[in-house]
């Protein structure tokens, strides 16, 4: 019965792949993990799959956060949702995919913020700054 492996110490030898993106922590909430299987995001062994395929230790992820693409290899499976240092555990990043997405933070870091700049009527204190340096 399922009752048995619920409460079971052991980790599963195989789980869903929205289960285990929900416990990794690449998605708040399973429905999120389950949208964005369905939505082609994230891809096993190179291959669009549903949300209740079952992954295995060794299984390869590429999963598309936002404009970030992480490419991963499963290392365990977990029964349940862990703190992050945990769900750090569940897979190893490769090299080249950690590089390019520290070499796109980097390039997001040093764009100019649009946001930024003043627009409209400036702040309480930006006219007290503006006073004192017409007045000085």
């Amino acid at each position: 019965m399922s009752e048995v492996n619920a409460f079971a110490k052991t980790p599963p030898e195989k789980m869903r792949i929205d289960k285990w993106l929900w416990c990794a922590r690449f998605y708040k909430t399973r429905s999120l993990a389950t949208q964005a299987v369905e939505g082609g995001k994230v891809r096993l062994n190179a291959e669009r799959v549903k949300p209740a395929k079952d992954i295995t230790p060794g299984d390869r992820l590429s999963i598309q956060l936002g404009e970030f693409t992480w490419q991963i290899e499963i290392l365990a499976l977990s029964l349940h949702r862990g703190a992050a240092p945990v769900a750090q555990t569940l897979y190893r990043e490769d090299e080249a995919s950690l590089v390019r997405r520290n070499e796109q933070i980097a390039q997001r870091r040093a764009a100019i913020n649009p946001d930024a700049q003043i627009r409209g009527r400036p702040t309480k204190r930006a006219r007290r700054q503006i006073r004192r340096f017409t007045e000085s």
